[in-house]
């Protein structure tokens, strides 16, 4: 019988492989540039993570409007990581840019 190289690992691995995979997918990057959040508006199901990444050569944050979450100051290249786990529209800004805006909208 010819086994495929997944029914060659163990369970403990193919499992890890996959969930890793898994993990993998469902993070999104949303870019600081320009003074402007890239895309500004984005849709993810519940559970997605988001990595604000900054590549102007002044500081950015990250604020939810809510008020509960924020980043530190970004400087270049710096990044900001957010798991979005219950349904909804979000808005955002940069705290020390307030015109700065996006929404990332959470579906189930």
């Amino acid at each position: 019988m010819i086994r495929s190289p997944l029914q060659r690992l163990s369970l403990a691995t193919a499992l890890a492989f996959l969930i890793a995979g898994a993990a993998e997918a469902t993070e999104t990057t949303i870019a600081i540039d320009n003074f402007a959040f890239t895309p500004a508006v984005m849709a993810v199901k519940v559970g997605a993570t988001l990595r604000f990444v900054n590549h102007d050569d002044i500081p950015h944050t990250v604020v939810l409007a809510d008020g509960k979450t924020r980043s530190k100051a970004l400087d270049t290249d710096d990044s900001f990581v957010y798991v979005f786990d219950k349904p909804g529209d979000f808005v955002y800004f940069c705290g020390l840019h307030p015109q700065m805006k996006g929404e990332i909208k959470v579906t189930p």
